[in-house]
């Protein structure tokens, strides 16, 4: 077995790791019996979603996807922080 072969294995089992994960925090954010448990999964999807992109920036071989992941990374990070204060303070700009 060759190097590539090792590494698209590996890279369909992420994938299929990392959708279960997604699918899982899906589910949380349904049935969240709190506020909080719900923005911890919506967090938790964000960061799912970053590894699906780097993930298939490594399988197709392109970097623009790392661009890509690093403003989703962005944007997962404000809107936590956002839903966070808003839980804490139901307002977001003092």
């Amino acid at each position: 077995m060759t190097a590539t072969e090792i590494l698209n294995i590996a890279l369909i089992i992420t994938f299929i790791v990392l959708a279960i994960g997604q699918i899982l925090a899906m589910v949380r954010v349904v049935i969240g019996p709190t506020s909080a448990d719900r923005i911890l999964a919506l967090d938790t999807m964000v960061i799912n979603a970053l590894g699906l992109v780097v993930v298939l920036g490594i399988y197709q071989g392109t970097q623009i996807y790392f661009e890509v992941s690093l403003l989703i990374a962005m944007l997962g990070f404000v809107s936590t922080v956002a839903l966070a204060r808003f839980l804490l303070r139901g307002d977001i700009i003092e």
